[in-house]
């Protein structure tokens, strides 16, 4: 009765499953091979009131049952937890050093990115991708992205960030091969960082 009751309650989700995750899927792999550029996302899901529109996304297109998933307390709430192990299938982990994907409510009380899968050095693929929700893309300090997929240089503002965390990136970006990679979202848009990105400022 009560597995009745949770699933009746479930935010239902992408409502053309194959057509909305592959408008999603676009839209990620646009914001991972062009880092630095808002990328607005549509044919966005119903989800649970602790999930931005993009990260729901975002999560429904990239994790399931093979994708060890780490939430962290602002975005575990029971309704959370359900709805990404309904419609995901994706294994949550207490862990954040076990998960693929890890979902940050609160950006400024994550772990360091040190708590994270960086990778291993025969697969370096398998390190984990976190999906950070900010309160915005444009209000933050501005800082300078340069690397692969910008052609010279692209400021970006992203606000809600720890003072520590453009430092840890800085040393994530050293380890490349290996590190973590992130997806940033606010609201319906997201921002794709991967680790061979060079931040400044």
């Amino acid at each position: 009765m009560t597995f009745d009751l949770a699933v009746r309650d479930l935010a239902p989700g992408f409502s053309d499953p194959v057509f909305d995750s592959q408008s999603i899927f676009r839209g990620v792999m646009n914001a991972i091979a062009y880092p630095g550029r808002i990328h607005q996302l549509t044919r966005l899901p119903d989800r649970p009131a602790a999930l931005a529109p993009a990260t729901a996304a975002v999560a429904l297109t990239l994790c399931d049952f093979e994708t060890p998933l780490w939430l962290d307390k602002t975005a575990s709430t029971p309704a959370a937890l359900a709805y990404v192990r309904f419609h995901c299938g994706a294994p949550v982990v207490e862990a954040s050093n076990g998960a693929r994907f890890a979902i940050v409510g609160d950006a400024q009380g994550m772990p360091r990115l040190s708590a994270f899968d960086i990778g291993e050095d025969q697969y370096p693929d398998r390190s984990a991708t976190l999906i950070i929700q900010t309160p915005s893309l444009t209000d933050g300090p501005r800082r300078r992205w340069t690397g692969p997929g910008i052609r010279d240089a692209i400021d970006v503002s992203i606000a809600g960030l720890s003072d520590w965390f453009w430092d840890d990136w800085t040393m994530n970006r050293e380890l490349y091969p290996l590190g973590v990679d992130v997806i940033f979202t606010s609201g319906d848009s997201i921002i794709g960082l991967p680790r061979g990105v060079s931040v400044e400022g």
